[in-house]
């Protein structure tokens, strides 16, 4: 059955928590610590996600990361993109994949690519807001400075 993998879970536990902390950075260990993560594992999280310009990253004692966006910018599709590709419900959808020994056979690929893309337009819908919001009302500020179009 289709899940997000660890590393997605991850990055959205990590963007949650900047989202309810956007006047101040936040390091890799900090971060780490709240949610007993694998430091380096979360290291390179954050790094994809400030290289996609998701996040800030600044040095320093006082340094780590800050949203670059809004949360209501973030969508899940955009995070699962970055961390791990656009996912596939079957091995000849993926982008990686080279050849099905089935293609000329076929009867389930148009039906599945219909399911598959209903999937990434739900998980390009869902922002990260949603999910700040379904976690608890009262703490999520947006950051109006930091928007980008």
């Amino acid at each position: 059955m289709l899940s997000l993998s660890k590393k997605i879970d991850y990055a959205l536990l990590a963007l949650s928590y900047l989202a309810h902390k956007p006047y101040r950075a936040a390091n890799t260990k900090e971060i780490a610590e709240e949610y007993a993560l694998p430091v380096e594992l979360l290291a390179k999280i954050l790094q994809k996600l400030a290289k996609a310009e998701i996040l800030v990253s600044t040095s320093g004692p006082t340094g780590g990361y800050r949203l670059l966006l809004a949360p209501e910018k973030i969508s899940v599709g955009a995070i699962v993109d970055i961390i791990e590709g656009r996912p596939a419900l079957v091995q000849c959808m993926r982008s990686d994949s080279h050849s099905c020994d089935q293609i000329q056979k076929c009867t389930i690929r148009t039906p599945l690519m219909r399911v598959n893309a209903r999937m990434l337009d739900m998980l390009d819908e869902i922002s990260l807001a949603e999910i700040c919001k379904d976690e608890t009302e009262s703490h999520l500020v947006t950051i109006p400075l930091l928007v980008r179009s």
